[in-house]
């Protein structure tokens, strides 16, 4: 498994689109993705910071359903 890279909030907003989410709405400097998958929607709200903890990260990849390597590929 890849290691996770330090990327930005809107470095990860990106990559996430590029895997087919879609940005709802933003509320303050959080923005909220969300995903149309046949198991439901899965949604993840990403903190624009200019660099995101690992852990940060690795929380929003659990909850969008996303691999490490999908996302680093994606980079």
């Amino acid at each position: 498994m890849p290691k996770l890279p330090r990327v930005s909030g809107e470095r990860a907003i990106r990559a996430l689109e590029g895997l087919g989410f879609v940005r709802v709405r933003q509320h303050g400097s959080h923005v909220v993705l969300r995903k149309q998958m046949p198991e439901g929607d899965v949604g993840c709200v990403i903190p624009l910071h200019r660099e995101l903890a690992v852990g940060t990260l690795s929380g929003i990849l659990k909850l969008a359903k996303v691999t490490t390597k999908e996302f680093v590929e994606n980079l």
